[in-house]
């Protein structure tokens, strides 16, 4: 099924070019079928790229998406133009009276951060509770993930001696777990990052599941009992070149960088990087619409927190 998005917003292009079935605003209205409303907000600074990778995810299901994309008012993006942003994108306050079947919050590069230091920290916040009654299940990712569980739980975060980078391999630690349906025993997921969180502060968290784990790079998946809080803490959306680009850019500049791990063939970085992990990304996005959004949602969306409440929320 299609994936709905704005009318001539820049993904649109590469999406048909790849045979990703994409649905304009303008002929989804003759559709007659309510498509799960999924709310995006882009955290990231190079926001017509991270667009393009999630919405490639969600339009590659059996689920027709409506993509609603967000940005935070707090914060005045250096990267993306000021133009796309009010084509295409909405703040908070223009959306918080709607309710959606599913939201994603992006990682951010503000890892060197505290949390209470971070320019939009209490909108994120603001956002973060707003969804607990407005949204069926929140998708987070990196940064992003560490910041819902510092808000949701009192989870912190802890730097690491030097930086996660490359492509790393992953087992289920929960096998019944319906988010990893289908997926491989060994599975590779890439990482980017500066900082992690511990698996002892989840295991002590009776409301919190770890469902898949790296020898290497430590927790990669955690659920709550009924999945309307999802945190992932990899980029499995990346694209075949956004860790070479991102390593390249950091050689270029003289910064200290490893090669990626387990991404160059034969760790030279003049040969095409491999993608190990497509498969798995589209397998895990696909999941998550399916199971705990599409499966769980209310036909009514406006039912949502009400729906929540009779399933006793995120309590066993």
């Amino acid at each position: 099924m299609p994936i709905k998005i704005p009318n001539l917003l820049p993904a649109t292009e590469t999406l048909q070019s790849e045979n990703i079935f994409v649905m304009t605003e303008t002929r989804a209205i003759t559709q007659d079928i309510r498509p799960l409303s999924i709310l995006l907000l882009n955290l990231m600074p190079t926001k017509t790229t991270t667009e393009t990778q999630l919405a490639r995810l969600l339009g590659n299901s059996p689920l027709q998406v409506e993509l609603e994309l967000i940005h935070t008012a707090t914060h005045e993006s250096k990267n993306t133009s000021a133009e796309h942003l009010l084509a295409f994108y909405k703040t908070f306050d223009e959306v918080c009276d709607r309710y959606f079947d599913g939201m994603i919050i992006t990682g951010a590069p503000v890892e060197h951060l505290p949390f209470e230091e971070v320019e939009y920290w209490d909108e994120l916040c603001r956002i973060m509770e707003w969804s607990k009654t407005h949204v069926t299940s929140t998708f987070h990712i990196c940064w992003g993930a560490q910041a819902g569980l510092y808000y949701h739980y009192g989870i912190n975060k802890y730097p690491l001696d030097k930086k996660l980078f490359g492509i790393f391999p992953h087992v289920k630690d929960y096998k019944n777990s319906i988010l990893l349906r289908g997926f491989d025993d060994v599975f590779m997921v890439p990482h980017s990052r500066h900082t992690t969180i511990r698996r002892e502060d989840i295991e002590a968290c009776s409301e919190l599941r770890i469902v898949a784990s790296s020898p290497i790079a430590g927790v990669y998946a955690i659920t709550t009992p009924r999945g309307h809080q999802i945190f992932i803490t990899g980029h499995s959306e990346y694209d075949k070149d956004t860790l070479k680009l991102e390593y390249l850019r950091d050689k270029s500049a003289g910064l200290p960088i490893d090669i990626p791990y387990n991404y160059f063939p034969n760790d030279d970085d003049s040969k095409e990087p491999q993608v190990t992990w497509r498969s798995h990304a589209n397998l895990l996005y696909s999941n998550w619409l399916n199971y705990f959004v599409y499966q769980t949602t209310p036909y009514d969306i406006n039912q949502i927190a009400d729906s929540k409440k009779q399933s006793g929320g995120d309590e066993k």
